[in-house]
């Protein structure tokens, strides 16, 4: 059987900061945070609480190492925790939500090689849209959407991370997609923005 853990050389790190390295456990920290942290600012929406959620990441993962199954990627495994993670943070501040949306997404898909001001002005509106919708949806549906439309992840990904099965997975995904086409339709009818 394929152990699809990662690179071998992360496999040996993995066995030596379950062993109780952890000068090996600063390495794998080291290697995911990055993308620990984008996952964490496009759940949440703003800085502050994305280095929160990656702090809790990396202390869940180090408590529950030894629990970590060899068999799936290590990535996998901490996107989990990661949501978890946010979702815990966003379900206990939903009466008083930060949410600033990704500042580093751009959500044009319509943009030229040298968008005009027009074009820029309409990005700009598109993505503040977009921003505002996403923090309409549930934890669980934001995470579903972002893992499916900005991480590139598949269905069957999404549902290790979420620890739901492929119908539930897919609802969320198509409950999110919905949910934002709602949000946008009628600015879009009123602009007369082509979407593909």
């Amino acid at each position: 059987m394929k152990n699809d853990a990662g690179p071998p050389d992360e496999a040996a790190v993995i066995a030596r900061a379950r062993g109780g390295d952890d000068e090996a456990f600063r390495q794998l920290v080291e290697t995911h945070s990055r993308e620990v942290f984008r996952l964490a600012y496009r759940l949440t929406g703003n800085q502050e609480n994305a280095e929160d959620v990656v702090q809790e990441t990396f202390l869940r993962a180090y408590r529950a190492l030894h629990r970590f199954d060899s068999r799936s990627r290590f990535g996998t495994w901490l996107h989990r925790i990661t949501a978890n993670c946010a979702t815990d943070l966003l379900r206990r501040s939903q009466r008083d939500p930060r949410w600033d949306g990704p500042a580093d997404e751009n959500f044009d898909a319509f943009a030229s090689a040298e968008p005009g001001p027009e074009r820029l002005t309409l990005s700009a509106e598109i993505e503040r849209r977009v921003r505002s919708g996403l923090a309409k949806l549930t934890p669980t549906e934001r995470t579903a959407f972002v893992l499916r439309h900005f991480e590139q992840q598949s269905i069957a990904e999404i549902g290790r991370v979420l620890g739901s099965r492929t119908s539930a997975t897919k609802q969320a995904v198509f409950r999110a997609v919905h949910k934002l086409r709602q949000e946008l339709a009628p600015w879009v009818e009123e602009n007369h923005v082509q979407v593909a």
